[in-house]
């Protein structure tokens, strides 16, 4: 077997697809620095860009996985427009919700609340992010550790990784699997979580 530095984009995506998570870690150690960059480029603010990026290789292994990655494409320009693409919605977003900052640097919205919500509504959000809570203690142990510190540690994937001890690729599937089996549990229960 070739050493994965002299294989194809191609040849390594096919060998993913067929189970070989070195493959993937290969591709993404190929791009994950242009992909940054162009990122960073449009959004001008690092830890954005880091998880725009982490987020470029999560929807390509997803389409990888899925069957709907086209193989006539060159990997490498496909998932530096994913991740153009993600920065550009991101930017997007921001220009329609601006962050409105008071002298010191804090968000306004993070300290004023413009309208008081009612009692109902209240209630509403506790019991459903109790019943969350509740939903992600019951998926398997390594979906909800990677789930617990990416989202409530904010912790990146790399450092995710790091602290595990496995490779960035197999942290991204577990945090792909927990959103998942979220989704279903969610969806059964009838609840949104935003």
């Amino acid at each position: 077997m070739m050493k994965d530095a002299t294989l194809t984009d191609a040849q390594l995506v096919a060998q993913y697809k067929n189970g070989d998570e070195k493959a993937f870690n290969t591709l993404l150690e190929r791009y994950k620095s242009r992909v940054f960059t162009t990122i960073y480029l449009i959004v001008r603010d690092k830890c954005v860009a880091e998880d725009l990026m982490q987020d470029s290789f999560i929807k390509a292994i997803d389409r990888i996985q899925n069957g709907t990655y086209n193989e006539t494409g060159k990997f490498g320009p496909w998932i530096v427009r994913i991740g153009h693409n993600l920065a550009i919605d991101y930017f997007r977003r921001q220009k329609r919700y601006p962050m409105v900052t008071t002298e010191d640097g804090t968000g306004v919205f993070n300290t004023v609340e413009f309208t008081e919500a009612s009692i109902e509504a209240s209630k509403i959000k506790e019991d459903t992010h109790t019943k969350l809570r509740e939903m992600i203690q019951n998926l398997p142990p390594a979906q909800k550790e990677v789930l617990i510190m990416r989202h409530y540690a904010e912790m990146s994937f790399q450092d995710i990784a790091n602290q595990t001890g496995v490779s960035i690729n197999t942290a991204l599937g577990r945090m792909r699997y927990a959103l998942i089996n979220l989704r279903k549990q969610l969806k059964g229960a009838n609840l949104r979580y935003s």
